[in-house]
């Protein structure tokens, strides 16, 4: 989460803080795709890969993560994001205090509060902003667990957060204008809490009609609901039971090994 966080917001804020310099949204959907895509891969080999809470519900509720591991889970999630964010409030300090004259603002021209966490696009309500929270981190956890099922067309050996990768580029090209598509509980929060220390204060949480709350309960659900989408439309109509061995050669790589 650490790596997501420092190198994901990190596109964010060199976008934001260069007024439009330095970044813009392509730049942040593929950089912040990129920055998944590498903590997958540092991480991968000992836990699996979960950056996100609501990847590690979603294999809890379907069978492949122990339902005692995922406090531990969660909780790693969410301080690698805090700390991820202030590592990038660190490296871009002077660029803040440079930016709005030593204000750090939620909101208005030069609110820079939305480098860390998502807030929602004035048109939004809470309620379409929770359905478009629910819908995207669904296609989320059912692609994720496509890519990781060995039964399925599966990506090659190695390339799988390269898959993974590719599809939050799709994502946030395809939803992201509501939002920002956060799709990731402890990515939201972390950073969140962060701003709310750090000087931003606790309008992180009051702004945007309170919309703290949405990015946290609506990914949560939207996992579980895309993860039993796959299981119960796609993966029990496999036919051909793969072999023993097949398993253990993707074992390092498949979000299921623990």
């Amino acid at each position: 989460s650490f790596k997501m966080q420092a190198l994901g917001c990190g596109c964010v804020g060199q976008a934001v803080l260069s007024r439009g310099a330095h970044g813009g949204p392509m730049t942040v959907s593929v950089g912040f795709a990129m920055a998944v895509t590498i903590a997958v891969y540092v991480s991968g080999g000992v836990s699996g890969g979960h950056i996100n809470p609501a990847v590690s519900l979603a294999m809890c509720v379907t069978g492949r993560l122990k339902w005692t591991k995922l406090p531990i889970y969660i909780l790693a999630q969410l301080l690698g994001a805090f700390v991820g964010a202030a590592a990038v409030f660190g490296i871009y300090y002077n660029a803040f205090m440079q930016y709005s004259d030593g204000k750090l603002e939620v909101t208005g021209p030069n609110a820079t509060a939305q480098i860390f966490a998502t807030y929602p696009a004035p048109y939004l309500s809470l309620v379409n902003g929770f359905a478009d929270q629910v819908m995207s981190t669904a296609v989320l956890l059912l692609a994720i667990f496509a890519i990781f099922d060995t039964k399925n067309n599966s990506v090659p050996k190695g390339l799988e957060p390269i898959a993974v990768g590719l599809l939050i580029i799709v994502l946030t090209c395809s939803l992201g204008m509501n939002s920002g598509c956060a799709m990731n509980p402890a990515r939201d929060l972390g950073p969140r809490l962060f701003t709310a220390v750090a000087g931003w204060g606790m309008e992180v949480f009051t702004a945007g009609n309170n919309w703290w709350w949405v990015p946290i309960v609506a990914p949560l659900l939207g996992g579980v609901l895309g993860a039993m989408t796959y299981v119960i439309f796609i993966e029990i109509h496999h036919s051909d039971p793969q072999s023993a061995a097949e398993n253990e050669a993707h074992a390092k790589y498949e979000l299921t090994n623990m």
